[in-house]
């Protein structure tokens, strides 16, 4: 029986919560530790867990109580409580993004191999029947060469969002929604394609002026003899997220549809289409099997399977690492108004923690610093 540890108690504990409970033949939540006083406490009675309160997280990763921790607290803080219960011995799954910069990403894989314990990265949406589909689909190959993909990470927030204390800075948040909103998107397009060998983009502020960072960005990604773009946001009204694959034989996307063109001898699209390949990728997906467990509960379902078996994870570090990656290039690319080209070495400037926020631009300056998001 795994003890699991939770280290910050605020909305996305929740599902990290309900996810371990989901389980209970193989773990128990035995602490939770928040650094706001009493917060913990609040958070263990709401779930009436029989779990120890820590007002300071390196106690509780010190207490020899927890076995597993879940970190899921501000993007500043990742590296050095993941850094601090790997080096414990504890096995660790860290809240999305992994960490603010490459530095602090391969300093957390450092201390996972020095520890030999496991180390996930929350990637959820791995974990959902409609994306799993999607993979399923590429990996088989009938779709062909990929030509474009169309990723769109549309959020809404109105301005109080950026009120609480750690949201809307580059020191705290690390970013706005490319980093915070479409990393799961970005994981995402890297578990369907791997990674670019170059991205572009723009970045804007068009509609929170109580905050620092982006609240829009536009990104193009080189992939071989294809291009994917993705749209990272949080002014979309209607909040649809949808990606959209198109490859050689036929499209595919989410939410699922599947459209397959076939040529006249002139080279327009006849009418009708290809039914055969659109029969062929409807029969893979029809022959499917559901996943058991969806979101956190299905990563948490994972990372205890990966434990107990001594096995990697779905979602590693390194997938983690990857997503921070591509988040940097972006930013890097929308700094400096220039192509970036992967992968980034540790000679580049923007490799190292700090220098993001040393060249972020300040597009507005924060107005607000709540302790609590107001309810």
């Amino acid at each position: 029986m795994l003890r699991v540890g939770i280290i910050g108690t605020g909305g996305i504990a929740d599902a990290h919560i309900n996810g371990y409970l989901a389980f209970p033949g193989e773990c128990e939540i035995v602490a939770l530790a928040d650094v706001v006083a009493g917060k913990a406490a609040q958070k263990a009675e709401t779930f009436e867990l029989a779990a120890a309160a820590f007002d300071d997280p390196l106690a509780m990763i010190a207490s020899g109580l927890v076995d597993l921790v879940s970190v899921a607290t501000p993007p500043s803080t990742h590296a050095a409580l993941a850094i601090a219960a790997l080096d414990a011995g504890i096995d660790v799954l860290v809240e999305k993004p992994m960490a603010p910069s490459l530095e602090e990403c391969d300093a957390m894989l450092a201390a996972q191999e020095r520890s030999g314990r496991v180390l996930s990265v929350v990637a959820q949406n791995r974990f959902r029947d409609d994306l799993a589909t999607l993979k399923d689909v590429v990996d088989s190959g009938l779709l062909g060469s990929i030509s474009h993909v169309r990723v769109d990470s549309a959020w809404w927030r109105g301005l109080p969002y950026y009120d609480l204390w750690w949201r809307g800075t580059w020191e705290k948040e690390g970013g706005g929604c490319t980093l915070n909103h479409a990393i799961h998107h970005i994981d995402l397009l890297l578990w369907l394609l791997g990674s670019p060998t170059e991205i572009t983009a723009m970045l804007a502020n068009a509609q929170h002026d109580n905050a620092e960072v982006e609240d829009l960005s536009v990104a193009v990604f080189r992939y071989d003899r294809g291009l994917a773009q993705l749209t990272s946001s949080v002014v979309h009204h209607g909040q649809e997220q949808a990606i959209v694959i198109q490859g050689a034989n036929a499209r595919v996307s989410q939410p699922f549809s599947v459209v397959a063109e076939r040529a006249r001898a002139d080279g327009f699209p006849e009418q009708g289409g290809d039914p055969e390949v659109v029969a062929r990728i409807e029969a893979l997906v029809a022959d499917r099997t559901p996943l058991a467990h969806l979101g956190h509960e299905g990563q948490i379902g994972d990372l205890l399977g990966a434990i107990r078996d001594g096995r990697s994870p779905i979602a590693g570090g390194h997938d983690g690492r990857n997503a921070v990656e591509v988040v940097t290039a972006i930013y890097k690319a929308g700094f400096e108004r220039q192509f970036v080209s992967l992968p980034i070495s540790a000679s580049d400037p923007y490799y190292r923690a700090g220098q993001l926020v040393a060249n972020a631009p300040h597009f507005f300056e924060k107005k607000a610093s709540l302790i609590e998001a107001a309810s």
